[in-house]
């Protein structure tokens, strides 16, 4: 039996129209799709995508193709679907690398990235560093070597939205549309990891949520921004594809108590009514 995980992701830190078309910076967080892959009969319970990607494998490495049948795919997950937390991203690339294990085979993350985006948009968690990426083709991937110190407060609303559909819509025109706010928030990020500054990064994130509004709008967003203005934590950011969103603060610094009760006082979690506290950490399958 080979093991590996990946790390979900709250939504994106960045997401919008840059160097001739949408790129996006995911926000890798401490929940996990574990996957095992071992020689045995396949389960019946298995995640379509992740036998895709075994399948995938198998002819990258000019395997058999009727290996598939004996290995068996097993999984755990603490990653909500649909919702824009990157939770297929994590079962394939987990998988990928939990069958080269088993296989003996040597995985890079530049790989898996091709191999990744052969079968869905995929997100940025596959990378150790944060790395603007382009998760519809894998050709632009810039990481940075900044590993931000934030906790989040992850707002998870009940509506649900398969990356797949959204991307069969055409969001090119609005996209283009926010480009200056945009490269604004790729300006402030860009900042914020030369000085490694958690404000500036809040500021980059927030700008790139509003950006996101146009296309995906989330319920009480003016009011989560009063709330960022109010309490002076870092920023917010969102699933530009679904529809969490996460307030960047410091469990240290800021009072997560004061956050939860205003957002219950405001009624913002009535939209919002699971609400977990977790840590911005370094992506990468382990």
């Amino acid at each position: 039996m080979a093991e590996a995980a990946c790390p979900a992701s709250c939504g994106e830190l960045l997401q919008g129209w840059l160097f001739g078309g949408e790129k996006l910076i995911s926000c890798p967080i401490n929940w996990f799709s574990c996957v095992a892959v071992s020689d045995g009969i396949p389960i019946p319970q298995e995640r379509p995508r992740m036998r895709q990607m075994v399948n995938l494998l198998l002819d990258y490495w000019q395997e058999p193709p009727e290996s598939t049948f004996g290995l068996r795919i097993e999984y755990q997950s603490t990653i909500p679907i649909a919702k824009g937390m990157a939770s297929s991203t994590a079962d394939i690339a987990a998988t990928a690398q939990a069958t080269a294990r088993l296989l003996g085979k040597s995985l890079k993350s530049e790989e898996l990235a091709q191999l990744c985006v052969k079968l869905e948009p995929t997100d940025s968690t596959i990378f150790k560093q944060l790395t603007l990426f382009d998760h519809l083709t894998a050709q632009t991937q810039i990481p940075f070597d900044w590993q931000p110190n934030i906790d989040i407060l992850l707002l998870e609303s009940p509506q649900t939205l398969l990356t797949e559909e959204y991307h069969q819509q055409d969001h090119r025109a609005q996209w283009r549309n926010n480009i200056c706010l945009f490269q604004q928030a790729w300006r402030q990020f860009r900042t914020a990891n030369q000085r490694h500054d958690n404000y500036r990064l809040g500021e980059a994130c927030t700008l790139s949520a509003i950006a996101s509004q146009s296309i995906l709008p989330k319920p009480c967003f003016d009011q989560l921004r009063d709330l960022v203005e109010q309490t002076g934590i870092y920023g917010l950011n969102v699933a530009h594809s679904g529809s969490i969103v996460g307030l960047l603060f410091n469990s240290h610094r800021h009072d997560v108590n004061y956050l939860r009760w205003w957002l219950h006082q405001k009624k913002i979690s009535e939209h919002y009514p699971k609400i977990h506290q977790v840590k911005l950490i370094a992506g990468g399958v382990r």
